[in-house]
């Protein structure tokens, strides 16, 4: 944790010199500071009028009129957080060009700024974090912060306890390297199938449909019921909801802000 000192330091930079143009861009909602950065350097972004593709460019927001796209920023101190529950057969995206479902599809065109922290693939469902504070959702998404994110797993097969403790005792080892569960725990069985309640931080693609089938236990069904501190609950498939002040606080320490 860094000292407090080291805080009032940088504030006290910031307020001498100016804030980082892609931090300012990101807390106006345009994506994670690596998709400000971008759009930087795509020279897409004006300050008083001229052209800045470089990122060490440091800005006063309150005194400097910075626009993309042509088009004025406008700095809010309030954002939108929501949390979502992806049904099956929509893309983990704001736009498909096959003209599939899309999370844009659910939350409507009401929070225009808003866009995901993280995926869920196509055939999965359950939680998705949904923000337009780009400070927050870069933590989130990096994996430095390893937020630990839950599952209910349906697999094909009867997986005993050995087995659910050998996930997480040792793991597996997948074409990208070792991996295993923080936890693995066994909810209900029958001869065809196991229910599983598994918990891990990695964001590795497809993870938990990788684990078990790297074991001979094929996915059917897979929800993800909890992220950090904020969980599914009660939003029915299709749903979302904003999530209160306290929640977003608790997301934002979780992932060291």
């Amino acid at each position: 944790m860094p000292h407090p000192y080291s805080r009032a330091k940088k504030a006290h930079e910031e307020s001498e010199s100016g804030i980082r143009l892609q931090k300012v861009l990101a807390q106006a909602g345009f994506g994670s500071r690596r998709k400000c950065e971008i759009m930087i350097t795509d020279g897409r972004v004006e300050v008083d009028g001229q052209l800045i593709t470089e990122l060490g460019t440091r800005v006063d927001p309150k005194k400097q009129e910075i626009r993309v796209d042509g088009s004025r920023i406008r700095l809010s101190n309030k954002h939108i957080t929501l949390a979502l529950n992806k049904p099956k057969k929509v893309l983990s995206a704001m736009e498909d060009k096959k003209g599939r479902w899309t999370l844009r599809d659910i939350i409507g065109d009401g929070y225009e700024r808003v866009f995901h922290m993280g995926r869920l693939d196509y055939d999965s469902e359950g939680l998705i974090l949904m923000t337009d504070d780009g400070e927050l959702a870069q933590h989130v998404m990096h994996p430095k912060y390893e937020i630990p994110k839950t599952y209910i797993v349906t697999v094909e097969g009867h997986i005993g306890g050995n087995i659910a403790r050998r996930l997480v005792r040792t793991g597996v080892q997948l074409d990208d390297g070792w991996i295993k569960f923080d936890q693995c725990t066994v909810l209900d069985q029958t001869r065809e199938y196991s229910m599983l309640r598994v918990v891990l931080h990695s964001g590795r693609n497809r993870i938990v449909r990788r684990i078990f089938g790297s074991i001979g236990f094929p996915v059917v069904r897979l929800v993800r019921t909890q992220i950090g501190p904020i969980k599914l609950g009660e939003i029915k498939a299709g749903s979302y909801r904003i999530l209160s002040k306290t929640e977003v606080d608790s997301l934002a320490k979780a992932v060291g802000l």
